[in-house]
């Protein structure tokens, strides 16, 4: 659990420092930069401990894995505990150590609703971005059978990368509460704040739902090889199945 606990807290870190870093940075004029900040700090932290705790670095993945019940409740809360505090203190560093002006600007990137986007829409916005990336992970990381099952994490950071292109100037796509929670927290801003917790759990548990149940958990068997021919191989003494 210590194991895990650890290599969750420093893949979130990742995500947060680089992540927000990238906005200070470009003072969240750079979508591509951003966008790309982002996907690659996931990518490159899921494939190094995909291993060790699947690489979660977000509570509502652990979320969706929790209710399709492949993660137990303690685990579970080892990993949101990690997520949380690791994004906290990603936040704080980023604070301590760059031109406060900057920051500020910037609210040290956290997510906002842009121009005309109500709290209804941002909610909805990134249960969709959310839902994008929880069904990218349970098909490359959950699934055995993913086509990139050992490289899961470029998938998950490509999906990031392309859900930030096109939810980042309506809701900063966070897709994240933690990713949400450490600049908040520092920052003090809370406006519509539930937008980001809300938003991501709807869209992980409904991902994770619908693939667990529609191509892990099938409700018959699935076929394999040619159809069943009723015609017995020679020697076989069997009647040749499916």
């Amino acid at each position: 659990m210590l194991q895990r606990g650890v290599a969750e807290f420093v893949g979130t870190f990742t995500l947060i420092f680089v992540g927000c870093g990238s906005i200070v940075a470009t003072q969240g004029l750079n979508l591509t930069a951003i966008g790309l900040a982002h996907g690659l700090a996931i990518g490159v932290m899921a494939c190094a401990v995909g291993h060790i705790s699947g690489a979660h670095f977000n509570p509502a993945v652990t979320l969706g894995f929790l209710v399709t019940k492949r993660i137990e409740p303690r685990l579970a809360a080892t990993y949101w505990f990690a997520q949380f505090i690791a994004a906290a203190l990603a936040a704080f560093l980023l604070s301590a150590v760059l031109p406060q002006g900057q920051v500020d600007a910037v609210d040290l990137g956290v997510p906002a609703l842009g121009r005309g986007i109500g709290a209804g829409s941002g909610v909805a916005i990134e249960a969709v971005l959310t839902f994008f990336l929880v069904w990218v992970i349970f098909a490359t990381a959950a699934d055995p059978r993913g086509a990139f099952a050992v490289i899961s994490g470029l998938a998950i950071g490509f999906t990031i990368t392309l859900d930030i292109y096109i939810g980042g100037p309506f809701t900063g796509a966070a897709m994240n509460p933690a990713r949400a929670f450490g600049p908040e927290l520092v920052q003090n801003v809370w406006s519509n704040a539930w937008v980001w917790y809300l938003g991501p759990a709807i869209g992980a548990v409904a991902a994770a739902l619908v693939y667990e149940y529609l191509y892990l958990r099938p409700a018959s068997p699935e076929p394999v090889g040619p159809p069943e021919t009723g015609v017995e191989e020679p020697g076989a003494g069997e009647t040749a199945t499916a």
